[in-house]
């Protein structure tokens, strides 16, 4: 929210008028799941409910039992806030309530409406005292409960679909068995930007004689049996050795439809029961043979589909997790490291195998070549273990190290070997495989979350094909609209590596589920059977924001009254929002010159310039918004987004923000411990683009110091500069109407000019931390540096400069600290109007040659010190008292070796474009090494020098290697050599050439001075 808040202020700082407003998105899961959470506590615990004094321990999940490589550390576990106050390990809802609202009133939140009631304008309340310059008139909440918003979000839905852009189908879906609903990014706890991700469930199947004869299966004699892993490269079966379970894993044996019976994982199973796999009906699916471990299946011979082996066996695998795909894995050693770790640990430790009942015959296999990758061979995990020296399964580094690059290599580089599809490239024939398998049935397609996915209601998600409506975000016409739209000059990404995300995401956004069975949101306007869910309804309301204040005005937030356009929600019909969003004749209604003024106000503020969200809503809200703005205005290219700008999430004090860490802080919590200046100005420090930024709260102690001192200081010199305003001379200060004009009256000046330009640059780019630092600390040690020169001297500062640097400065700290600034532009500096209708200051084009000078005299001096400190023996202190003067030694000209090495620096550098190339080091040594520039005896320094040349010119420019200084450094040293004395704490400094035989001082102190870095001397 700051970056746009610090972008809002700054835009006006530079004349423009500006649109910044904010709502209250309430659509989706979260507030209903909150609602039903409280409900359930309130019908089992009562009202007020009494919760038990303590927990029993759950039992584990499934997938949480698989064996951890090395046991984990025992340490004392620190419990969170509301957990050590309500002595439960279960967090409840009304516990969190309770911190928040007064008890009597909780029970009314069982109604998810109470809550969109309650806590908006309570947010606003923080809002404004954070100092946010928001329009309050356009604020609004979503969902059916706003009739405005309500009639706008099914209007949108009508052009999508009268685009062609909705569709409905049967499709696969993350879901949630408990809520009985598709499961979106925003309704989930956990798990956000998971996707369906596709895995072939291969049927090895277990021989009649085998399940007649064993203890657990023989009930399921007759029947066709089969273990059934679930893979992602189904082309890889052909070299199957084998067949992994956890031994403490716990199975299950399922019929499926078509009476086949596999075994798997329960977690597995209940994914299948809603992928039309489910033998009777969806959401059952029939467990013949329960309870079945790991153990039980150990070394049960299997006939694998596609393999070059009739027969395998049941191998034991202590890394798999039943958390993952079906509890088996089938192996395949020739191109999965981990397969191959696995069974020659079992092949070279008999003693091992042994421990798992595993006989000799059971592991006598060899790999089998399937596939060649160049450079690699065609066995490509057998050799990435031995390079990378993997020695068993535990060496898990390196093990996926070995898998990433195998995998890859397989797919983009591999040629099969066998089968019928041999000598193809592997990424050419993967889907032909599998679909061939899944003809023959010896595969099954199965789907599951890319990653473990939570639904706000605490259900573990699953995929589900469901019967549903989607926009086709995947289709090729309207994404290469949305990629040419953002790799034009008219898109700004603020970015590249937010640039590179959103190409990325265009092209991989997909089919995406938009509607919903229960929650709060509209109601889709051809079946209202369905929701439109939380991210679909919030991608183009930039543009409700236009006109919410005339639709609802200031203090509706639900839009129940009529707004100040006293018109009422039901005369927004589909053709009434075409007229005010696409133009055309002017509708005839009684209403009709109010409508005409909302589509002047719409085509006055958009299209949208910059829309500032978290990195996380890239893959899902951000990206729809920019497809759905494409197909909404079609015809109008000029209304699409111009920008946008992802951040990375918040720190505090290097740390992820936790409650149970106790480093959550609250945004009312923040302005009473520091203020709001102090955290707005600790938030601009924190750190810019889609990194994620790090709010120190020393930061923002140490903010409230420097306000307070940068307070007293402008207020002291204002007030100075009116009791003097008289005279020649104020105490610190001379008049700002004297024209006397000295050098550092003007390098004070020229800082100024280039830190406001840098300062500016800088917030245009969205780079807050550097605009501040330009802005303010550098702003700052320009007027420390000339304040000490005025009071060294007795010179005084002059007062038109310093009235210049604190308006200036008030300025460009407002839009980080408002509050402060309009405090001392109105209260200090006398000004009637708001300091954010003030102009951002003018920055004359910076005087290179007087930075040179700047830059030259103050690092002279901080050199000078340095040197006269040591030579006093006190590191860091002044001068010894016996040593009251001291020489300084100037040389105009470099020595001849360091003139060619500046000579070659300045062609190379003309030849790359003003720049240095990448090999500039091997180049440099190269030119030293030709026998005709006789340079080889000064190789080592001549290197030295290149390399301490080099970034004072990639700072400075070319006049960095200039064989003479374009100004006389002498003649500056000499004219400001009192306060060089003053500096270094002397009673006298003189000014000599080092050529100056006749100079006071060591002959060696002389010959070390070069142009740019005089040297000095206590005599």
């Amino acid at each position: 929210m700051t970056k746009a808040e610090f972008r809002a202020h700054y835009e006006r700082l530079k004349g423009r008028n500006v649109l910044f407003p904010f709502g209250f998105h309430c659509t989706g899961m979260p507030i209903q799941a909150a609602a039903n959470k409280l409900r359930d506590e309130l019908k089992t615990f009562g009202c007020p409910p009494e919760f038990p004094a303590a927990e029993a321990p759950q039992k584990p999940k499934l997938e949480d039992q698989a064996p951890k490589a090395a046991p984990e550390k025992k340490g004392k576990g620190k419990k969170s806030k509301l957990v050590a106050k309500t002595g439960t390990g279960v967090v409840r809802q009304w516990n969190i309530l309770k911190r928040m609202v007064p008890e009597a009133e909780i029970p009314e939140f069982v109604d998810p409406l109470k809550w969109l009631q309650y806590f908006p304008p309570y947010g606003m309340v923080d809002l404004k005292a954070f100092g946010v310059a928001s329009d309050w008139r356009r604020s609004f909440i979503t969902t059916s409960v706003n009739p405005y918003y309500d009639s706008f979000i099914r209007w949108q839905f009508a052009k999508l679909r009268a685009g062609g852009r909705i569709k409905y189908g049967r499709r696969p879906s993350v879901f949630s068995i408990l809520d009985g609903q598709v499961c979106a990014d925003h309704d989930r706890a956990s798990g956000e930007g998971a996707t369906p991700q596709e895995y072939t469930i291969v049927k090895l199947r277990v021989p009649e004689d085998a399940l007649a004869s064993h203890a657990k299966l023989s009930s399921l004699s007759g029947k066709d049996v089969f273990l059934a892993p679930a893979t992602l490269r189904p082309e890889t079966m052909y070299g199957q050795t084998n067949c992994f379970v956890l031994p403490d894993g716990q199975y299950g044996a399922y019929e499926i439809k078509g009476g086949d019976v596999l075994v798997m994982s329960e977690r597995a199973a209940k994914g299948m029961m809603y992928q039309e796999l489910e033998a009777e009906r969806v959401g059952e699916l029939k467990c013949l043979v329960p309870d079945i471990s790991g153990w039980d299946l150990l070394g049960l011979p299997l006939n694998p589909p596609q393999a070059t082996y009739d027969t395998v066996y049941t191998l034991p695998l202590l890394t798999i997790s039943m958390g993952k795909g079906t509890g088996v894995v089938t192996s395949v050693p020739s191109d999965a490291p981990d397969d191959y770790a696995a069974l020659k640990q079992l092949q070279d430790k008999p003693d091992y195998a042994e421990k798992y009942n595993i006989l000799p015959h059971m592991v006598d296999f060899e790999v089998v070549p399937i596939i060649e990758i160049p450079g690699y061979g065609n066995m490509a995990a057998v050799t990435m273990c031995e390079k990378l020296g993997v020695k068993s399964p535990n060496d898990r580094e390196k093990l996926a190290a070995a898998k990433d690059e195998v995998y890859l290599k397989g797919f983009t580089d591999g040629v099969l070997l066998v089968g019928p599809y041999a000598n193809n490239p592997v990424k050419d024939v993967k889907a032909r495989i599998r679909a061939d398998m899944i003809a023959a049935g010896t595969a099954l397609a199965y789907w599951e979350p890319e990653s473990k996915v939570m639904s706000r209601s605490g259900d573990e998600c699953i995929v589900a094909l469901t019967e549903q409506w989607y926009l086709s975000y995947d289709d090729e016409e309207w994404t290469k609209q949305v990629m040419d739209h953002i790799t034009s000059d008219a898109f700004n990404a603020y970015a590249p590596t937010v640039q590179g995300e959103f190409e990325h995401r265009v092209g991989w956004l997909g089919e995406w589920a938009c509607s919903r069975k229960f929650g709060l949101g509209t109601l889709l306007p051809w079946d209202e059977s369905w929701v439109i869910e939380s991210l679909s309804d919030s991608t183009i309301y930039m543009a409700y924001y236009t006109i919410a204040h005339l639709l609802q005005g200031e203090a509706n937030l639900d839009g129940k009254k009529v707004g100040p356009s006293n018109v009422p929600p039901e005369a927004y019909t589909e053709d009434i929002w075409d007229y005010i969003f696409f133009g055309g004749d002017k509708p005839s209604s009684p209403h009709a010159e109010v409508f005409e003024e909302l589509r002047t106000e719409f085509e006055y503020w958009y299209p949208m310039d910059l829309r500032v969200s978290a990195k996380d809503l890239i893959p899902n809200h951000l990206t729809m918004a920019l497809f759905n703005h494409c197909e909404v205005w079609k015809s109008r290219p000029d209304l699409w987004p111009r920008g946008m700008y992802a951040n990375g999430h918040i720190l505090v004090d290097a740390e992820k923000m936790s409650k149970s860490k106790g480093n959550f802080i609250m945004m009312h919590e923040g302005i009473s411990s520091f203020s709001a200046d102090a955290v707005r100005f600790a938030c601009a420090d924190a750190g810019d683009t889609s990194e994620d930024a790090n709010f120190a709260r020393a930061t923002a102690n140490t903010a409230i110091l420097m306000l307070t001192t940068e307070l007293d200081f402008i207020s002291t010199s204002l007030k100075e500069m009116e009791e003097g305003a008289k005279g020649d001379r104020i105490a610190t200060m001379r008049g700002a109407h004297l024209p006397a004009w000295t050098f550092f009256d003007k390098a004070f000046e020229n800082d100024m000019n280039v830190l406001i330009a840098i300062a500016d640059r800088k917030c245009e780019q969205m780079l807050f931390r550097d605009a501040l630092k330009a802005g303010f600390f550098e702003m700052r040690l320009a007027r420390d540096r000339y304040r000490d020169w005025a009071v060294q001297t007795g010179a005084g500062m002059h007062a038109g400069l310093l009235r210049r640097w604190i308006e200036a400065s008030v300025i460009m700290l407002s839009p980080f600290c408002p509050h402060w600034a309009e405090h001392i532009w109105r209260s200090v500096m006398g000004h009637t109007t708001t300091v954010f209708k003030a102009d951002w200051p003018k920055a004359e084009q910076e005087d290179a040659l007087t930075s040179q000078m700047s830059a030259f005299l103050m690092n002279s001096i901080k050199d000078f010190r340095r040197s006269t400190a040591k030579k006093s023996g006190k590191k860091g202190s002044a001068p010894a008292k016996a040593s009251t003067s001291a020489a300084i030694f100037v040389s105009v000209e470099w020595v001849d070796w360091k003139q060619m090495v500046l000579a070659y620096m300045r062609s190379v550098y003309d030849q790359n474009g003003s720049s240095f190339p990448p090999t500039f080091n091997k180049d440099l040594k190269g030119f030293l090494m030709e026998e005709e520039n006789g340079l080889k005896p000064q190789m080592k320094s001549a290197m030295q020098f290149g390399n301490y040349i080099k970034p004072i010119v990639e700072e400075m420019g070319p006049v960095a290697m200039a064989e003479q200084s374009p100004f006389d450094q002498e003649e500056l040293l000499r004219q400001h050599a009192e306060y060089i004395a003053k500096q270094l704490e002397l009673e006298t400094v003189r000014v000599y050439l080092a050529s100056d035989t006749s100079a006071p001082g060591p002959d060696r102190t002389k010959a070390q001075a070069e142009p740019g870095r005089p040297t000095i001397a206590l005599v």
